[in-house]
């Protein structure tokens, strides 16, 4: 509305203007080689403005002639430059979509229309991650850590395509190159806190840790700082008691519930004679999450206590968490070493009726410690043979005795408490383990009388995974997949396209008309 207005009030201006010189007429002349000219104002006003029209539309064209070749030129790069970006985009959609012979043809049009082109490089190395041509992949790669723009993405294809081949020293070259160009990258850290926990470089961990903690979350920092304390703590429990003793407080405090810190914590305390400490830490582990670990380490807490003491003590531990099957375990195994029998069946009765394995087992042990009857003996064990399984020490399809800061796949904080897989079963290896004296009298035969319990060898170690099983690489960018073995999609047949050779033109017309495709 306000422009309308403008415009009325405008045109009413230039109207009252034109009625005012017409209201006061003139005459101009002028006297120009021999020639006079006489005319009104108005028809000079309108003779000069025409001309000046007419001069500034020659010099347009003048101006638009002089810079004519610079507009081609700028029109002919425009073009080649559309025509790059339709053949990056095609080419990523085709290697989205697994069409390897339209990546690879689109690969070259970008590369011919597009060279040095970020994209474009990426196109290429992708094209060829999906033909299986690792030697192209890995050379486009390279060139592309040269260059300051390109240079993560370039190491990151160059630590995937190191990886593939199982070539864990170029890995870790690369990406150890990445964390130093920016410290902050997520997968580099990642990485090279994986090689410094397989390599048990504890120290190196937690410096590789402390240099992706911008990149984590804060509960994750905290947790994956405890469990390398915790780690780093172990390995100097023989040599260096007083060290041990400081990082484990430090891994209790940054994670109260990581059960291997509270037990060693308290183990660690009470060698020190902090009798006191201890206990407080292992009554708030238990509070949190009751495991045998903490149990065992609270019934120690104190050196030289008799049985029926330590029984008193775990009978106050059970109390802080009724009504849990840790608890009871933990009291019936205190009271059978102070020959309580009574207290102990006491302590596993609401866990008979459909015992686990370990309630069976600890049955046994009562009957055969309490009155000897073998055939009472028998019957438990068999009933745990057939018993649910426990929680135990479990990761990557692996079940171990003790808690270990690594899995056998290499990832940090992968041993969780918890009942294995059902298709694991009783077959699954053992990680240092051997049966016990129990297990032992469970896998003997009825006899009709007693007889020597046999020896078991034992269990196979559990072997780490082969590349095969390992989990499988991620591609560089999300929309590519790009298997660990790359090779022909299902679909496609024939061997991977060959490469086109990039010829040089020096011919100047064959340039110029190469501007034209």
């Amino acid at each position: 509305m306000i422009r309308v207005v403008l415009f009325l009030i405008s045109v009413l201006v230039i109207a009252w203007g034109f009625a005012w010189v017409a209201d006061r007429p003139g005459e101009i002349a002028i006297t120009w080689m021999g020639y006079r000219i006489e005319t009104s104002v108005i028809v000079a006003a309108v003779a000069v403005a025409a001309l000046v029209l007419v001069i500034l539309a020659i010099w347009s064209i003048v101006r638009m002639i002089l810079h004519s070749p610079e507009q081609v030129s700028l029109f002919l790069r425009h073009r080649r430059a559309i025509k790059g970006y339709l053949a990056i985009s095609r080419g990523l959609i085709a290697v989205g979509a697994g069409d390897l012979r339209l990546a690879r043809r689109s690969a070259d049009d970008a590369a011919r229309l597009s060279p040095g082109e970020p994209l474009a490089l990426l196109l290429a190395a992708q094209s060829a991650q999906m033909a299986g041509d690792t030697v192209t992949a890995e050379r486009v790669f390279r060139d592309m850590s040269k260059r300051d723009d390109t240079k993560l993405l370039g190491l990151r294809g160059l630590y995937i395509e190191a990886q593939r081949r199982n070539d864990l020293n170029a890995a870790r070259l690369a990406a150890e190159e990445a964390a130093k160009t920016q410290p902050g990258v997520a997968w580099a850290g990642l990485a090279l806190l994986n090689y410094r926990c397989a390599a048990k470089d504890w120290s190196g961990a937690l410096d590789a840790l402390d240099h992706m903690k911008s990149g984590l979350e804060k509960p994750d920092y905290r947790r994956k700082r405890a469990v390398l304390l915790v780690a780093r703590a172990q390995a100097l429990e023989d040599s260096d008691r007083d060290t041990s003793r400081a990082l484990v407080l430090e891994s209790v405090r940054l994670a109260p519930d990581l059960v291997p810190a509270a037990a060693l914590a308290g183990r660690r305390l009470s060698e020190a004679g902090d009798v006191r400490k201890a206990r407080k830490i292992l009554e708030a582990a238990w509070a949190i999450n009751p495991h045998p670990d903490i149990a065992e380490s609270y019934a120690n807490v104190r050196t030289g206590d008799s049985a029926r003491e330590r029984l008193a003590r775990m009978q106050k531990l059970a109390g802080k968490v009724p009504g849990q099957l840790e608890g009871a375990l933990a009291v019936a195994r205190a009271a059978l070493d102070a020959r309580e029998f009574a207290t102990a069946r006491a302590a596993l009765a609401p866990y008979l009726s459909a015992p686990t394995r370990r309630v069976a087992t600890l049955m046994a042990e009562i009957e055969e410690a309490d009155q000897g009857d073998q055939g009472r003996v028998r019957e438990w064990m068999a009933r745990a043979v057939r018993a649910s399984g426990d929680p135990a020490w479990t990761a990557d399809g692996a079940v171990a005795d003790h808690w270990l800061p690594v899995s056998p796949n290499g990832r940090l904080d992968g041993f969780e408490w918890k009942v294995p897989l059902a298709e694991i079963g009783d077959a699954t290896p053992m990680i240092d383990a051997a049966p016990s004296a129990v297990e032992a009298v469970a896998l003997r035969p009825p006899e009709t009388k007693p007889a020597a319990e046999p020896v078991l060898p034992p269990r196979k170690a559990v072997r780490p995974k082969t590349s095969e099983q390992r989990k499988p690489v991620e591609p560089v960018i999300p929309l590519v997949h790009a298997p660990d073995d790359p090779g022909l999609d299902p679909g496609s047949d024939g061997e991977p396209l060959p490469e086109m050779p990039v010829t040089r033109e020096h011919d100047v017309w064959q340039r110029l008309r190469s501007l034209f495709r």
